[in-house]
């Protein structure tokens, strides 16, 4: 079966006018309607390319769904539609590739950056402060208590509300992902009550933080800071945070090339590490 067969939802953003980067598409009204054609990107790639595809495609698992990232539209787009299934959201990350929606109404937009923003554990980068207040013993910090609540902060707390990317059916698939043990998350308590944390998914050595949110000062910084903590320990060699803001890149956060980021993908696939169910390392 061809790419053409099985993924017939790719989205030809140059003939459906979409253009921008994961900040700037984001409103419902960027898209009128998504036409299910295959552009022919492969026409227009020179035998190189085709080459460095081919090696890629042979280092990852065979996808059942995807086209390689490779073939992504200068944008990072590679197409829309799709289900948020654990099947579609598993092959998906396989393949360094994510769903970012637009909007309830809208398909979802499937994406892989170029360049892709990670965090290499070993460089993380915390201020004298922040050391100070992970260890002043202000916060009690654990991980997969409350899934739930870490996805919904970070769905609706501040200004998020209706402005978020996590749509209602976002989180129930990352609850599902949760429910099967794939998706984890990392809170942050004071008084015992829950004021920030940090999710993501967790694939062989593959950690891909999703999301982090606070009601209360450096509880989320907190919740980073004991999950790279926690990822070294237990084994983890890549932490994906898709891409780069400046709150990011004052932790060390660096951007790299997609295809670096596919080649160390493969490597953390065949890395064989588990989450674990309690928090190990230190700050």
């Amino acid at each position: 079966m061809g790419v053409r067969q099985h993924f017939g939802f790719i989205l030809d953003t140059q003939r459906l006018g979409i253009r921008g980067t994961l900040n700037s598409v984001k409103k419902p009204s960027k898209i009128a309607q998504v036409l299910a054609i295959w552009p022919e990107y492969l026409n227009n790639l020179t035998e190189m390319s085709k080459q460095e595809i081919g090696l890629m495609m042979a280092k990852l698992p065979r996808s059942s769904f995807f086209p390689p990232a490779e073939l992504a539209n200068e944008d990072g787009i590679v197409g829309a539609g799709g289900e948020l299934t654990p099947e579609w959201l598993l092959d998906a990350y396989k393949q360094g590739i994510f769903p970012w929606p637009v909007g309830n109404n809208c398909p979802t937009l499937w994406w892989s950056p170029d360049p892709r923003a990670i965090i290499q554990m070993d460089d993380l980068y915390v201020s004298r402060r922040l050391r100070r207040t992970c260890l002043c013993g202000r916060f009690e910090v654990t991980c997969d208590r409350d899934f739930g609540g870490v996805i919904g902060g970070c769905a609706s707390s501040g200004d998020r509300e209706s402005q978020t990317w996590l749509t209602p059916k976002m989180v129930e698939a990352y609850k599902r992902m949760f429910e099967l043990g794939y998706a984890h998350s990392v809170e942050v308590w004071h008084s015992g009550q829950l004021v920030g944390g940090v999710y993501g998914l967790a694939i062989g050595g593959l950690f891909s933080a999703e999301s982090k949110y606070h009601i209360m000062r450096d509880a989320s910084k907190v919740a980073l800071v004991r999950l790279v903590s926690h990822l070294r320990a237990r084994g983890y060699v890549l932490l994906d945070i898709q891409q780069l803001t400046p709150h990011a890149a004052r932790f060390g956060a660096i951007e790299i090339p997609r295809n670096e980021y596919l080649m160390r993908l493969a490597e953390a696939l065949n890395t064989r590490v588990t989450f674990g169910d309690h928090l190990e390392g230190t700050f």
